[in-house]
């Protein structure tokens, strides 16, 4: 079967082909929040005593950051004292927990803030952190699909069709991974890895991208330039990362310390650069094993699977070997949920599988002209990245409702997507494989 190729916006990031083969149903997502619901899964339970305050926060066009900034600026804590399993959606109706460390219930009523809704929900001696995450539910509607309904509810329902034969869809790092207007992370973080503080440094500067506003684009011209004062003095003051950067070129315009430049980014963004590289060298594996026909959904001899853990999720920490004496019954755990095909998210201690996926990796490897020890960047050491393994399916179980009227389009259709996914996983690379589409509202 003849494989439909991704959109150039999706092969950029290495995403290069749909695992579907059914015509997708176009449309748009995020027409408006609340046809983006998200609901984050734990396993906490909460008790009635302890240090810490735990409440559920729903929310609304707010990304989980700044809304943690404004709770902390309302009740005069430090952000510090706030914790959070996950980020969630800015253009999107999410809830999640948060912890508060040494805040009192009648603290927290005072706090009221538009779109945002704290509800009490016990107290706990620990906090709420990145462990406790099990995953997200997802309501999601699709509005703006062209078609008569009849011929809507076949091609809808052969998708689910072919994602259960799948046994659920590729586990691609989504856009949001690498910038949805500008695409960057990755480009910035294989210059880092290249040890070109220079590059890097200019590519999050100047490198230019349809989806900008005007005023940035010439900004980023005059970057190219090297006009870098002019560029400054143009530069949108959202774009407060690429100001901080700029202001610390400009101070010695003659001899710039990119370096210094590059510092002024918070950690975890610097951090992120890099993570983004590996999830394009994954993407293009990926896609790599989808051109060459190879299961997702059963391990070849020399693959690396992981097994399930006891939340019920793969757990990439312990991996084994397929061999060929062992391969029947690492696929019967497959089948039941309980084992999982891995690949490399490549980095510095690496161990390739020994079969097709381990060959498929190296060559991606060596067409991007980089070796594991690249990972260790000496420039930035605290960004060096041994790197992991992550499952190359993400089992999904849909609950498609029927095609209806879209009351905001007339003479369109909606359909509403409700599934579950684990944690670390994309919703917009279930989407994609619907709507076959740029399914970001960008």
């Amino acid at each position: 079967m003849a494989l439909i190729e991704s959109p150039e916006f999706e092969r950029r990031i290495g995403i290069r082909f749909y695992a579907t083969s059914t015509e997708g149903l176009g449309g748009a997502i995020k027409t408006q929040p609340s046809d983006f619901i998200v609901r984050e899964i734990t396993n906490r339970k909460e008790k009635e005593e302890g240090k810490y305050l735990i409440a559920e926060l729903t929310k609304e066009n707010w990304d989980t950051h700044s809304v943690i900034r404004e709770i902390s600026r309302r009740l005069g804590v430090s952000r510090n004292r706030i914790g959070f399993a996950g980020t969630k959606d800015k253009s999107a109706v999410t809830t999640q927990k948060i912890s508060i460390w040494d805040v009192h219930e009648d603290e927290l009523d005072r706090v009221k803030i538009a779109d945002v809704e704290l509800k009490k929900i016990g107290r706990s001696n620990k906090p709420v952190s990145l462990g406790d995450l099990y995953g997200n539910e997802f309501e999601i509607v699709i509005r703006g699909i062209e078609g008569r309904e009849e011929v809507l509810k076949d091609r809808l329902a052969a998708i689910t069709k072919e994602i259960g034969i799948l046994g659920g869809v590729p586990n691609f790092f989504g856009v949001q991974r690498f910038g949805i207007i500008r695409p960057i992370t990755h480009v910035v973080g294989k210059h880092l890895i290249r040890g070109d503080i220079k590059a890097a440094v200019m590519s999050y500067i100047a490198d230019i991208f349809p989806g900008e506003n005007e005023e940035a684009k010439r900004a980023r011209l005059l970057c190219k330039e090297g006009q870098l004062k002019e560029a400054l003095k143009l530069m949108p003051v959202f774009l407060r990362y690429e100001n901080a950067m700029l202001n610390e070129l400009v101070k010695h315009e003659e001899d710039p310390d990119f370096l210094s430049a590059f510092s002024v980014l918070p950690k975890n963004l610097q951090k992120l650069f890099v993570h983004a590289y590996q999830a394009y060298l994954f993407n293009l594996a990926l896609s790599a094993r989808m051109e060459q026909n190879i299961p997702f959904n059963e391990a070849l001899v020399g693959d690396m699977v992981c097994f399930r853990n006891e939340l019920g999720l793969a757990n990439p920490d312990k991996v084994e070997r397929v061999t060929a004496d062992k391969i029947d019954a690492i696929n019967r755990l497959i089948t039941h949920g309980r084992a999982f095909v891995t690949a490399a998210v490549i980095g510095y201690e690496t161990d390739f599988g020994a079969g097709v996926e381990g060959e498929i990796e190296r060559k991606v490897l060596e067409a991007e002209d980089m070796v594991l020890n690249d990972f260790h960047i000496e420039e930035i050491s605290k960004m060096s990245s041994k790197g992991t393994r992550r499952p190359i399916l993400v089992p999904v179980k849909l609950n498609t409702e029927e095609v209806t009227d879209d009351d905001m389009n007339p003479g369109c259709k909606k359909v509403k997507l409700s599934f579950f996914l684990p944690k670390g996983s994309y919703a917009t690379v279930v989407l994609r494989e619907y709507m076959k589409n740029k399914p970001l509202a960008v």
